[in-house]
């Protein structure tokens, strides 16, 4: 085997290695939060050795970082690469879509995340202040310019994203409460989270004056 075909091969066992350590870490920080989850229960989760964990993120806070930069970065990018010229309605429609999807496929992600607010987020408190704010403001802009245009009906832009954000987190972070409340007791299914998402998307329109997608295309 030659050098760069070992050197790939290492380097999809760093890829494979890292993903099952963030997604055990999911686990584990949405169950036990920062202070309560240890290296060596995400190690287990993630049936690897602990030393494994400390190779690849350092500290545990290093990795509890890294999961909380991920779901971050994964909600957003799909409001990236925008412009004045799209469409509002099928913007809004698609930015909830790819929302619930996360809600639905990576919940635990969302409830780490949750957890970190609930206590005043202190280790991402200068990210939400800053880099997070900077997007909300970018993105309110552009909502701003589409009111101006006439394509949708005021709103307060801002707003606007943290009911997107609310609406659609809940379905992760209170899934045990749906569950409850809407009698499923092996949790809540596809359907579901299709039924919530058209919900959603319906209010969302609503709100700005905008026809609902599905009804526009009839």
């Amino acid at each position: 085997m030659d050098q760069s075909t070992d050197g790939n091969a290492q380097g999809r066992i760093r890829l494979a290695n890292m993903e099952r350590i963030m997604k055990a870490a999911e686990k584990v920080f949405a169950e036990s939060g920062f202070r309560g989850a240890t290296t060596s229960a995400i190690a287990l989760e993630a049936d690897l050795p602990k030393a494994n964990i400390h190779y690849y993120f350092g500290t545990k806070e290093k990795l509890y970082r890294a999961v909380l930069d991920d779901i971050v970065d994964v909600w957003l990018s799909s409001f990236k690469g925008l412009g004045e010229s799209d469409d509002p309605a099928a913007t809004l429609s698609d930015y909830v879509r790819a929302k619930m999807e996360l809600s639905k496929s990576r919940p635990e992600a969302s409830r780490v995340f949750a957890n970190e607010l609930i206590r005043g987020a202190p280790r991402i408190n200068t990210y939400l202040s800053t880099e997070l704010k900077d997007w909300v403001d970018e993105k309110a802009a552009l909502i701003d310019t589409w009111i101006e245009q006439g394509k949708m009906a005021p709103v307060d832009s801002q707003h606007l994203i943290f009911h997107i954000w609310a609406l659609t987190q809940t379905w992760a972070d209170f899934e045990s409460q749906w569950s409850a409340i809407l009698g499923r007791e092996n949790g809540l299914t596809d359907e579901d989270f299709n039924v919530a998402t058209n919900n959603i998307i319906t209010t969302i329109l609503r709100t700005c004056g905008l026809v609902p997608v599905s009804a526009r295309q009839q």
